[in-house]
C-alpha cells in the first residue's frame, strides 16, 4: 500500500489544509493512507480519522504528531495520548513508546525545518529519507546515505502543507491487510520503502507565506 505518513492540516500554524480536501487528494494522487503529524498536537489526525470514518472513505487516517523536540522534529504515529515539546529526543522518544506509538526521525539533516541532525542511536523505527519540501537534494541523499549505513528503514513523506500536494513523497508499506494496526507493524518490522518527488518550489514558497499570515492574525487577535 501507498501512505503519505507526513502531511499537515490547518490545525498546524503553517498549514490550511482542511482535513477533507486532505481526504480527496489522497484519493485523487492514489494513496490507500496518510498520516497527519501536525505541529506539537494530534487533534488534525484525530478529526480526519473521525472524519473518515464518517464518510465511510477508504482512506487509511493514522492519526500523529510532528513533536518539537529540543534538538528538532520527532514523528510519532498513533499515540494514545499527548506529548509535551521541548523535551530531549530521545526523552520524547521515550514517552512516545510508552504511549505505544511508532517513531519516525523526519528531514534529520534539513536544519532549516528543525531537523535533529543526528540519527545514530535513536530508538526509531525508520528515518525519512525522501521529504517533499526539501528544496535541493542533499538534506534527502545524506538521511540515505547515513541511514543505509545504520541499517534503518527508510520512508518518504510529502511534508505537505496544503492538500494538493498530498502523496508527492510517499511510503511504499507491505502490510498483511488494510488495517490500521496492520500498517503500523509492517512500518515497525520495516516492511517500508520511499517513493515519489520533490514539492515544486512555489508551493513551498506558498506555505511560508501562509505561515506567517497565520501567525500575523494570531497575534493581532492577542493584542
Amino acid at each position: 500500500m501507498r501512505f503519505d505518513l507526513h502531511v499537515h492540516s490547518c490545525f498546524s500554524k503553517d498549514s490550511n489544509s482542511d482535513p477533507a480536501s486532505i481526504l480527496e487528494y489522497a484519493k485523487i494522487n492514489g494513496l490507500d493512507g496518510v498520516a497527519i503529524c501536525d505541529h506539537d498536537t494530534r487533534e488534525g489526525g484525530l478529526v480526519c480519522s473521525r472524519l473518515a470514518k464518517e464518510t465511510n472513505s477508504d482512506i487509511i487516517v493514522i492519526p500523529g504528531i510532528e513533536v518539537t523536540s529540543s534538538k528538532g522534529h520527532i514523528l510519532v504515529l498513533d499515540p494514545k495520548g499527548d506529548i509535551e515539546s521541548g523535551m530531549t529526543p530521545e526523552e520524547t522518544i521515550e514517552r512516545a513508546r510508552e504511549l505505544g506509538a511508532v517513531v519516525i526521525i523526519p528531514h534529520p539533516f534539513k536544519i532549516t525545518s528543525h531537523g535533529i541532525g543526528y540519527v545514530e542511536g535513536l530508538d526509531a523505527d525508520a528515518v525519512e529519507v525522501l521529504n517533499s519540501r526539501c528544496v535541493t537534494g542533499f538534506a534527502n541523499n545524506k538521511a540515505r546515505k547515513v541511514t543505509g549505513e545504520l541499517g534503518f528503514p527508510q520512508v518518504g513523506g510529502s511534508d505537505s502543507h496544503e492538500a494538493k500536494m498530498v502523496g508527492c513523497s510517499y511510503t511504499e508499506i507491505d502490510a498483511k491487510d488494510r488495517t490500521l494496526e496492520s500498517v503500523l507493524e509492517a512500518i515497525r518490522s520495516g516492511k517500508v520503502r520511499p517513493g515519489g518527488k520533490r514539492t515544486p518550489v512555489s508551493y513551498v514558497l506558498k506555505q511560508v507565506v501562509v505561515g506567517r499570515i497565520k501567525k500575523a492574525k494570531k497575534a493581532l487577535g492577542k493584542a
